[in-house]
């Protein structure tokens, strides 16, 4: 039976070389096409999502509506365009009249329609999308006017803690520029998802979205004893006492271990002054804990400001603002856009099986 499993151990080393193998191979290709591509390709693409909306409401009126009623609707909107496009006008006559130096100046303060930028971040453990959302945000800035606010629909459990504070400091550049942020989370925010979120002006969060995590974790398997068993010895040689605190197929020790724990303990205090920094009413002692919350709880605890979803806040928003959806899409080569694949699908798996281990976050 022991022999069985060491050879069984030994299979799945062999197994797990090759696929490592693999990965180095991908990383290879994907960084040599980064450095051909200094700068992303991609195409901005701009929605104006009032439109949107109000070609979709069209479409159903048609079709419930009598033929009657409906034209009664197209003459009273087409009127109230009319109205709009004479109201503008006038604006426009004004503005000539103005002096050049302070045309833009009035143009901006008074009689501009303030928009709402939309952009969405989704992300992975490796804040991926951090190249699209650098590129958005970029271009916004670039056309923005004095009273024009950004919003971000942000989904994220969180991942990898440079990437995420990369992350959250693009979102910084938009507070920095003097535009307001708003940051809806319809399903998580959590860890280093809630990282980026502290960041904005205003948090709202959907009633069931998940919040908090205010936490750091690292974890890796320990194959020594049975490589030992196995007779293969494993060597590993550095220059530097920390250069290596825990490994995967060597014999960690007490002094590695309590090193890797104080460098999470450290990681954990950057974060959280991270968050007094941007939400100093936070009680850290309570929310720091690594727990994680719903959206009712959230903001009982000063987590979020507000309840509600992201289509609740941009309907709110199209009153009285022109709301559009901003979104990058960098050109991948098919090797990068294969690893992206196969990396998401490996994550959403693992984090499928986990909830399906997991009693708690379930309908019963």
């Amino acid at each position: 039976m022991l022999e069985f499993f060491a050879e069984y151990g030994l299979f799945l080393l062999k197994t797990a070389t090759i696929v490592i193998g693999i990965i180095v191979v991908l990383a290879m290709i994907i960084n040599a096409s980064h450095r051909q591509q200094a700068v992303p390709r991609g195409d901005i693409r701009v929605t104006n999502l009032g439109e949107t909306i109000k070609d979709r409401s069209q479409a159903i009126k048609n079709e419930v509506l009598s033929k009657h009623e409906y034209k009664h609707a197209l003459k009273q909107e087409k009127e109230q365009e009319k109205a709009k496009d004479k109201e503008e006008k006038q604006k426009l006559k004004a503005l000539k009249k103005t002096d050049k130096n302070d045309s833009e100046e009035a143009s901006d303060d008074q009689d501009a329609k303030p928009r709402v930028y939309v952009i969405d971040f989704d992300g992975d453990i490796e804040a991926s999308e951090v190249e699209s959302m650098r590129e958005e945000i970029t271009t916004i800035l670039d056309a923005a006017n004095k009273g024009d606010e950004v919003m971000v629909r942000l989904k994220s459990p969180g991942g990898m803690v440079h990437s995420y504070g990369l992350a959250a400091s693009q979102l910084q550049r938009i507070r920095d520029a003097g535009y307001k942020l708003t940051i809806v989370v319809d399903e998580v925010a959590a860890s280093g998802g809630y990282m980026m979120a502290c960041v904005a002006d205003t948090i709202t969060a959907a009633p069931f979205a998940v919040i908090g995590s205010i936490g750091v974790v690292a974890e890796l398997p320990n194959f020594h004893r049975l490589l030992k068993k196995a007779n293969v010895d494993y060597e590993q040689h550095t220059a530097g006492d920390y250069k290596r605190t825990l490994t995967m197929f060597g014999e960690n020790t007490s002094h590695g271990r309590d090193k890797f724990k104080e460098d999470l303990e450290d990681t954990h205090q950057l974060f959280k002054s991270f968050i007094n920094q941007n939400r100093p009413d936070l009680d850290l002692d309570k929310v720091a804990t690594g727990e994680h919350w719903y959206g009712t709880k959230a903001k009982e605890l000063g987590l979020v400001d507000e309840l509600g979803t992201s289509d609740d806040w941009i309907m709110k928003a199209l009153k009285d603002k022109d709301v559009y959806a901003v979104k990058f899409s960098i050109k991948k080569p098919i090797s990068e856009r294969l690893s992206v694949s196969l990396s998401r699908g490996a994550e959403k798996l693992l984090t499928r099986l986990i909830h399906r281990s997991s009693k708690q976050d379930l309908f019963k």
